[in-house]
């Protein structure tokens, strides 16, 4: 197997019928998946042969991502962290808001009080940021929020929480990638 470039923890195999299979390590856990059904089924009997390992069968969780698949395609989200996030902050039974951000509210560096440490905002705005591989709705004001790391103050807190409560109307909203029948995959991005 080649090791990606791009990420060092990806591992793929091109076949001579051009029938792929990728490879994912993360610490203990591995994802094995392409469209070389022969190629998987070898590998995992090499993998079985040469070391201790189990088949979990068909991916349902991986680092936080809950995935669900039919003949229709893959449903990714996390909605276990997003509860998660919930129940850290205090705000399982909050009233939920129908918009990440107060379109009437613009942040200002030195905008209140320090009540909240950065440690706190920082680490609350760290795992809303992991929240948007499968939330893309909340990235732009978790982009925002995270401009204010250096010294949050009372409003980026209070637009922090207001990403939280957001997230309490639909913790389960996440990515459905349809199958068309395509065997390419495109992705796109505005860097």
């Amino acid at each position: 197997m080649i090791r990606c470039e791009g990420d060092h923890s990806v591992f793929f195999r091109c076949s001579s019928a051009n029938r792929y299979i990728y490879l994912v390590v993360y610490v203990d856990d591995i994802i094995i998946t392409g469209d070389d059904c022969e190629g998987i089924k070898a590998l995992k009997q090499h993998l079985f042969h040469n070391f201790q390992t189990k088949d979990l069968g068909p991916l349902r969780y991986f680092l936080g991502i809950e995935v669900a698949q039919s003949k229709s395609g893959i449903a990714i989200s996390q909605r276990k962290y997003a509860l998660d996030i919930l129940e850290e902050t205090g705000l399982t039974d909050c009233k939920p808001v129908s918009t990440p951000m107060d379109p009437n509210v613009k942040l200002l560096p030195n905008g209140g009080d320090l009540s909240r440490s950065r440690e706190d905002t920082g680490r609350l705005v760290g795992k809303l940021n992991y929240l948007t591989m499968t939330r893309p709705d909340i990235s732009f004001p978790v982009s925002i929020v995270s401009q204010f790391l250096n010294s949050p103050c009372d409003s980026h807190w209070n637009a922090v929480i207001r990403i939280v409560k957001y997230i309490k109307g639909s913790p389960g909203k996440g990515l459905v990638f349809t199958d068309r029948g395509h065997t390419n995959i495109i992705g796109y991005s505005d860097l």
